[in-house]
């Protein structure tokens, strides 16, 4: 059985770390003379990367730096740089929703924090609703400063609280005890109206029992939306050394999947069912942020290590705080990589993104956007169909629960190989 694709991190880890990105095959041809379409209504989501920690967690593969010390009017000035630089190439867009990511965003003087929000308001029109979540370390050092943060206008607070256990919290490397969580989860629903906070389940020596307990606690505690990841082993992190020296072994992949199933049954039975394979909502309480990347709008990407999509183009921030700082300097923004993207790939992306939904996605309206006749083998999604791993309503593809368990294996068996173009009158 192939595990699920829940991820261990923070709630934002698509556009910091670019995942679901897919690479062109070789040989594959786009439409000629067709400029990529933008996504539509003019909407923008804005994502903000802090990129300091008070420590390195050993799992996190996240652009996240520890510093003795910063100058927090330095950062204040280099963010709202980076910021008019996309407002100059994105004029006239409704801002939908800002999301502050790290590293510990927590760690900013939310005077920072206030400024942003407010120099993005004046470049952007903003939407009535406009949601503005921040995340944050549950400590009590951080968790002081919740009030200010919801003055300076964050009306989302999303809380990494990873485990209710303090000895899973010490094998995560957090700073913070299971107490000082759920104090901190107190402070934050007094504070915020919208609070979500993230788990990180399927450890070493994790079973069914302690899992269903530890989520039924979860569910007790009155928010609207969780974000649960299975612990992965990424490249390059302190616990891939440890694996690599049979410090741990992780978990099983059938003993991860069955977490997941029971996740998926007692989270559906509370009424906060997932939306997306790692996130979980009350009806209409949905991340309005991730739902951008999901569903494949158009977000500007500003602070060290973030990416962004908008006009076509994927953009990557310098990932070193210094080094961004010198672009800042010597160009006005923080841009390492500027790389347009092909109908091709476009169309690859939007299709694993969507799929990764509740709701599925449209691949004939995805073909349709991006130029195509068909971006998925319909012979194969019927097969898959009729063993019940998706539900198909037309052109629109929805995985069932069988499904999400092998999402990896089942997008590379729709995926077309190569799109064939809709051709284009000379």
């Amino acid at each position: 059985m192939i595990a699920p694709l829940p991820l261990a991190g923070g709630e934002e880890r698509l556009s910091r770390e670019g995942a679901g990105l897919s690479e062109r095959e070789p040989g594959t041809t786009d439409p000629p003379g067709r400029p990529l379409p933008q996504a539509g209504g003019g909407e923008l989501a804005l994502y903000v990367h802090w990129p300091f920690c008070v420590s390195k967690c050993p799992y996190c593969d996240f652009n996240s730096h520890v510093r003795a010390g910063f100058d927090q009017q330095a950062w204040r000035d280099a963010l709202l740089a980076d910021l008019a630089h996309e407002a100059r190439r994105l004029p006239g867009r409704k801002l939908t929703s800002i999301f502050f990511g790290g590293g510990t965003p927590s760690l900013m003087d939310p005077v920072i924090v206030e400024s942003i929000i407010g120099a993005a308001s004046t470049h952007w029109a903003t939407a009535a609703d406009l949601e503005i979540t921040l995340e944050a370390n549950p400590n009590s050092v951080e968790a002081a400063r919740f009030a200010d943060l919801a003055s300076a206008g964050v009306n989302r607070l999303s809380l990494g609280l990873q485990s209710f256990d303090d000895k899973a919290l010490r094998f995560l490397g957090r700073a913070h005890s299971a107490s000082e969580g759920f104090r901190a989860l107190e402070t934050s629903q007094r504070s915020f109206r919208r609070v979500s906070f993230d788990l990180i389940y399927a450890l070493p020596g994790d079973t069914e029992a302690s899992w269903s307990a530890m989520l039924g606690q979860a569910l007790s505690l009155g928010t609207s939306h969780l974000s649960l990841y299975q612990l992965t082993i990424e490249p390059g992190t302190r616990f891939a050394t440890m694996v690599a020296r049979h410090d741990f072994e992780p978990l099983d992949t059938d003993a991860a999947a069955a977490l997941y199933e029971l996740t998926d049954a007692m989270t559906s039975a509370a009424r906060v069912p997932s939306y997306e394979i790692s996130n979980y909502a009350r009806s209409r309480q949905e991340s309005r942020h991730n739902l951008t990347y999901w569903r494949y709008g158009d977000y500007a990407g500003i602070g060290p290590g973030a990416h962004g999509r908008r006009l076509g183009m994927r953009t990557v921030r310098h990932r070193k705080p210094e080094n961004f700082l010198s672009g800042i300097a010597r160009s006005g923004h923080g841009i390492s990589e500027e790389m347009p993207l092909s109908p091709t790939e476009a169309a690859d992306e939007a299709l694993v993104m969507g799929l990764r939904l509740r709701e599925g996605v449209d691949a004939g309206a995805i073909a349709e956007r991006f130029g195509f006749q068909s971006v998925v083998d319909w012979t194969r999604a019927d097969r898959l169909a009729a063993s019940g791993h998706l539900q198909r309503d037309g052109t629109r593809i929805v995985l069932t629960a069988a499904g999400r368990l092998l999402l990896d294996h089942i997008l590379g068996e729709i995926a077309a190989v190569q799109p064939i173009a809709v051709a284009v009158a000379s």
